[in-house]
């Protein structure tokens, strides 16, 4: 049979969740293959969840059942089994009862797929991603006034606004002279956190919905999708994406690649990599991009977690508290010592060790960086996933939370980011040039027997009070957050032992 491209509307359907790997595809043409014209088979984005990916669901007049990465040969006799008129449910993951026409997936009662939310995500693995059809568009006659007035805060290391209201930076950038431009940074080098490539993957018409909307917002004639040049899979379904919603959308993003480097994600590095300037490297600020952006324009840049939550703002400003300290919901990356990373949204009222639900890990549970390759090291997850929580913890607010295990020693963990900052820091000012060298050395000292803890502490209060750029002003996280937490054992390596027995041949 041709396989659907729509996935909304069907009361009875399969669905194949992917990631896009060959393996997951197999599953789709075993479905095609196994079904008649009456019996719809689509392949929609992924959930989020790996573990669960391939996931084939069963839809059938409200009751939807799960099989998780099942084989080609099960797929057909399950598809097979619908055609003769009977739900399979034997051996299935779960089933779920769900309103007929639901838009978002239906969350069974235990397992990954049940942790925190889907709201942001709940298109994700349930919509036909690169079907506008599938899709309510609110930018064609709505601009994001309700997530301006739900002081929506940026999310991610690439957003211009980041734990900042995206209000002030649509409202400059519409009061400042000049055509305004709108840009979504989902250029990250970093594997670490898969919350924006969950977004463009399983929903990218809420990105670019939102993209649209706040263009609409602050008058933008152009806007641009900034993605890595090393993504070939995500481009060309963007390229698809962008192409299929071109008749809806009232503005039309042009899809640019840049360079796979750590620092060409950070706000104002993106801009320079998008006007081709020969050496990728952050901007002096002020002025901000608001004001003095893109090709000097005043420019908006967002995430594409941002754009996904200003598309939601808008289509349900109920479920917004203005109120809050950081409305919404934040999506979290939980990955480290894992047997399969996972991608979870969580309410502003939970707690990050929520999402641990999500993983399986390989051994016990000894400490957690929350916020990406430079965040916060910590014993406890039991912090709510805001930005000021997170701040106020010493963590990070990139999205991400790696679980490691009692193999891993706090001292080498730290010290392989404080190696990666020193060399991939731009060198554009002298925290992030020389400091970065300085902090990576006295770490590197400790195996040799000296530990200064303030002269550390030090390097890294001037670090983060006077580097231009993210990589200089986070470098010192890791490390002084690890201290706090990890001190005996620091001093245990300048007595040539390392607890976890990890640091045998530096010692």
């Amino acid at each position: 049979m041709t396989q659907e491209t729509t996935a909304l509307g069907h009361s009875t359907a399969v669905r194949v969740s992917t990631d896009g790997r060959s393996q997951s595809g197999d599953r789709v043409h075993s479905a095609a293959r196994a079904a008649a014209d009456s019996v719809p088979v689509i392949r929609t984005g992924p959930t989020g969840i790996t573990a669960a990916t391939p996931l084939v669901m069963i839809t059938s007049s409200g009751r939807t059942v799960f099989y998780g990465d099942p084989s080609p040969a099960t797929v057909r006799d399950l598809v097979e089994e619908l055609e003769e008129g009977t739900v399979p449910t034997a051996d299935a993951d779960a089933v779920v009862e769900h309103d007929p026409e639901a838009a978002s997936l239906p969350v069974p009662e235990s397992g990954p797929l049940s942790v925190g939310r889907r709201d942001v995500l709940g298109p994700c693995g349930w919509v036909a991603p690169l079907e506008p059809a599938d899709w309510s568009f609110v930018s064609t006659a709505q601009t994001p006034d309700a997530a301006a007035e739900a002081g929506l805060l940026g999310r991610g290391r690439g957003d211009a606004a980041t734990d900042e209201p995206v209000a002030n930076a649509w409202e400059t950038a519409s009061k400042t002279d000049g055509d305004p431009v709108v840009v979504c940074n989902a250029n990250d080098a970093s594997d670490l956190p898969t919350g924006d490539d969950t977004l463009l993957s399983g929903a990218p018409m809420a990105v670019l919905d939102g993209i649209a909307a706040v263009a609409e917002y602050v008058d933008a004639g152009d806007a641009v999708v900034y993605v890595n040049e090393s993504r070939t899979d995500l481009y060309a379904d963007l390229r698809e994406a962008i192409d299929a919603a071109a008749d809806i959308l009232p503005i039309v993003p042009q899809l640019v690649a840049g360079p796979d480097e750590f620092r060409a994600s950070e706000p104002t590095a993106a801009l320079e990599a998008l006007e081709g300037a020969d050496r990728t490297e952050p901007r002096l600020q002020p002025p901000s991009p608001a004001k003095r952006g893109l090709y000097s324009r005043p420019t908006v840049i967002h995430t594409p977690r941002t754009f996904a939550h200003v598309q939601r703002a808008v289509a349900e400003p109920e479920s917004f508290d203005a109120d809050a300290a950081d409305p919404g919901t934040r999506i979290v990356t939980v990955t480290g010592d894992v047997d399969d990373p996972a991608t979870v949204e969580l309410g502003s009222s939970g707690s990050l060790a929520t999402a641990h639900g999500a993983v399986e890990m390989d051994g016990a549970f000894k400490m957690a960086c929350v916020g990406g390759v430079l965040g916060g090291i910590t014993r406890n997850l039991d912090v709510a996933p805001t930005a000021q929580s997170l701040r106020a913890a010493g963590l990070g607010t990139d999205g991400v939370v790696e679980l490691f295990d009692t193999d891993r020693c706090a001292v080498e963990t730290v010290g392989q980011r404080a190696r990666f900052a020193a060399k991939e820091n731009s060198g554009r000012c002298v925290p992030g040039r020389e400091g970065t060298k300085q902090l990576a050395e006295l770490l590197r000292d400790i195996y040799q027997g000296s530990f200064e803890s303030e002269k550390i502490r030090e390097l890294g209060r001037v670090m983060r009070q006077s580097s231009n750029c993210q990589i200089g002003a986070h470098a010192p996280r890791p490390v002084t957050t690890a201290i706090d937490e990890f001190e005996p054992e620091f001093r245990a390596h300048t007595d040539g032992r390392c607890p976890s027995g990890t640091c045998t041949e530096k010692l």
